[in-house]
């Protein structure tokens, strides 16, 4: 059974506008660790150019897989493509174009055996914002335990 990687950290500081599932370019001994569950998220963040069209994620730490030979490791923080059609690039780029708003990664998975990034258009959070992002979610919280404490 493949992982999901989550970035949650990200769900809490920034307000998620908009998302988009996108390829990502890896070697085999990458793709072997992301499978082992050995990536980490939280500094991460892509760019989106329009000339030439590209999409690049950085920041992202892939742990180097233990059983490859040295000549077939990775670098653990290399820059590395992400594969989206023109359009959905386009769109992106025009979405970060908007000020205080960032191209993060919120989550990797596997589907049908290839590694795909959930992105997302997000707008920073302030330290207020972040303070009623945790008490509306402990008042959801609270209702869920009174509704099923009667039933």
């Amino acid at each position: 059974m493949a992982p999901t990687i989550e970035n949650r950290e990200a769900r809490f500081d920034f307000q998620v506008l908009d998302t988009v599932e996108v390829g990502i370019s890896l070697t085999g001994s990458e793709v072997k660790s992301i499978r082992n569950g050995r990536i980490t998220l939280a500094n991460g963040f892509a760019m989106a150019r329009l000339h030439p069209r590209e999409l690049t994620l950085h920041e992202v730490h892939i742990d180097e897989y233990p059983q490859a030979l040295p000549q077939h490791q990775h670098e653990p923080r290399r820059v590395r493509r992400l594969l989206a059609h023109g359009k959905e690039i386009e769109r992106l780029a025009i979405g970060m174009k908007a000020k205080g708003t960032s191209l993060v990664p919120l989550k990797v998975y596997f589907s049908k055996g290839r590694v795909k990034v959930l992105l997302g258009i997000a707008l920073g959070r302030k330290k207020g914002d972040k303070r009623e992002a945790l008490k509306a979610k402990e008042d959801r919280r609270d209702m869920a335990r009174a509704t099923t404490r009667r039933a």
